[in-house]
């Protein structure tokens, strides 16, 4: 499982990009983060773009809620995933931890 770090507007979650795949996926674990298989290249912030698309998409999220918070030019990544209530509501963070678990144990072998 990976670490996710609550936050009092949201949550952390640590991703490991590896761009220009030949398709966007979740792969499963890499070390101590989540493995994100992107199209997009390197350059030109379009990885990061991606990076937070895909994962919106994945998660059933509106764009605007993650954030790129560290490493915006390495393949480690800290996203945060904001929550719309102030505090958070905990079933809301529940549900999305929720998610990237399940997201973690479909690509187990």
């Amino acid at each position: 499982m990976i670490p996710i770090q609550k936050k009092p507007d949201g949550i952390v979650v640590k991703v490991h990009v590896q761009p220009k795949s030949s398709k966007n996926a979740v792969a499963g674990l890499h070390a101590d983060a989540l493995k994100i298989k992107l199209t997009a290249p390197p350059v030109d912030n379009a990885a990061n773009r991606m990076c937070i698309q895909f994962l919106a998409k994945t998660l059933d999220l509106p764009k605007s809620q993650l954030e790129i918070i560290s490493g915006p030019t390495s393949r480690i990544k800290q996203i945060l995933i904001h929550c719309d209530a102030h505090p958070p509501s905990h079933s809301r963070i529940d549900k999305i931890i929720n998610k990237i678990n399940d997201l973690i144990n479909l690509k187990k072998p």
